[in-house]
């Protein structure tokens, strides 16, 4: 059975006519993610990869910093635990915050700029690597030929990483586009594969300021995103030394920040 997908009855309606018949729905149900049995986040997600996605929101969030520090992860329905190893200390009465996602705002009661910085969010180095401006053209059709669950339902985000010749190394989707990527990252982060200095993420929709603070963690020098950039988004692209690509589709897309990486 597909967790990610629902079929429901529906009536269409087209001018004077109408018929019934069975619709695709992508499936929003909560997580409730836990970290030493202490509840950390709960997230309106689309089932599956559930483990990426509890291990990217707490590396993205500076929480974790590799798979290393991760004993197990246990799953059931809709709650993830993740157990850390016994010589790994968090301060959990730090996190009482009590983070609260949701499928369309990110992380509500975000840190300023300054305090991603404090963080350790890093500045990233300067590259030497060039990405061709016809590759870039190339990723949003190569980003929607993998989309599975958004070709059956219209209803999902993605996140897509791709290596700086255009080809794709790992897609994700959810209803909820922070989820998207903190699934993909968690997915390269479990595998010991950071930092992701040598690739680029697309993303759907627009550019947050919560996705790039989770590109900026992960060590990714080239965020593109097939919308528009928010105002703060640019601003911590900037301070932190990123590309950042906005409106990436139909043969165009702006640069705001790092235009050196492009060529």
């Amino acid at each position: 059975m597909n967790r990610s997908i629902l079929t429901v009855p529906v009536r269409k309606i087209e001018g004077d006519s109408s018929a019934s018949f069975q619709d695709l729905l992508a499936v929003e149900e909560p997580l409730e993610i836990r970290l030493q049995d202490k509840p950390i986040s709960i997230t309106m997600r689309t089932p599956g990869h559930d483990p990426e996605l509890a291990a990217g929101f707490l590396f993205t969030e500076g929480i974790l910093h590799g798979a290393h520090q991760i004993h197990d992860i246990q799953v059931s329905k809709n709650s993830i635990a993740v157990h850390l190893n016994r010589d790994i200390e968090v301060d959990l009465d730090r996190l009482q915050r009590n983070f609260y996602t949701t499928s369309s705002c990110g992380v509500c009661g975000k840190a300023s700029i300054e305090a991603l910085r404090v963080q350790g969010c890093p500045v990233l180095p300067g590259n030497s690597t060039r990405v061709e401006t016809s590759i870039i053209h190339r990723l949003p059709q190569a980003q929607r030929d993998e989309q599975a669950v958004f070709a059956r339902t219209g209803g999902l985000h993605a996140a897509a990483l791709f290596d700086f010749q255009g080809n794709l190394i790992l897609l994700r989707e959810d209803v909820g586009r922070h989820n998207a990527v903190d699934k993909l990252i968690g997915a390269q982060m479990l595998a010991g594969r950071m930092p992701l200095s040598q690739t680029l993420l697309l993303v759907s929709g627009r550019a947050s300021f919560e996705l790039t603070q989770k590109a900026l963690m992960a060590g990714i020098p080239i965020l593109a995103a097939v919308g528009a950039p928010s105002s703060l988004a640019v601003e911590t692209a900037q301070r932190f030394n990123m590309t950042l690509l906005g409106f990436v589709r139909d043969g165009r897309f702006n640069i705001y920040s790092g235009a050196s990486r492009i060529q």
